[in-house]
């Protein structure tokens, strides 16, 4: 299982397969930012929005492929401020319903926060649903809660819930 970094030119190119991706963590209920009944075409069009970013390296973006399916995903924003530029966001993490607990979503973690550590970032930040599966990963992954907030974000189907927010220190 190999984890690949994506240029723009790429992540244009699987914004579809990046999209099914997408609507399937919306259809599974993983409140990333969209509600229910997002199609694929509006799901596709977010991911090559995207692509300026990467091509600016405001984003990283990597994939883990089941054969030839895109399987997973996770995306690393970082920081535009000039007093912020030790630390970037992790945002997107993504594992198709289908290649869940094979440790996709573990390994796309993990390649994240070591390219992280090596571009020079020391601290990472993410937030989550609270009480998610996402939530346990990070916890278990060595991320420190902060704390949540509540009716912070809506679920997919509308619902608000209380989101937990994570740090991570890194060492080069």
């Amino acid at each position: 299982m190999a984890v690949e970094l994506l240029s723009a030119e790429q992540l244009h190119a699987h914004a579809d397969a990046l999209g099914e991706l997408l609507v399937d963590a919306v259809e599974g209920g993983a409140s990333v930012g969209f509600l229910a009944g997002l199609d694929l075409a509006a799901a596709a069009r977010w991911w090559r929005d995207r692509a300026p970013d990467v091509a600016a390296g405001r984003l990283a973006t990597w994939v883990v492929r089941d054969g030839e399916r895109l399987a997973g995903t996770v995306s690393l924003a970082y920081a535009d401020k000039a007093n912020a530029r030790h630390r970037a966001e992790l945002v997107k993490l993504l594992v198709h319903r289908g290649a869940r607990g094979r440790g996709l979503g573990r390994s796309l973690l993990a390649r994240a926060e070591r390219e992280a550590a090596r571009s020079g970032v020391t601290l990472l930040l993410l937030d989550t649903q609270t009480d998610s599966p996402a939530a346990s990963l990070y916890a278990s992954a060595g991320w420190t809660p902060l704390g949540v907030l509540p009716d912070h974000a809506a679920d997919p189907r509308g619902v608000l819930r209380p989101t937990t927010f994570f740090y991570k220190r890194l060492h080069g």
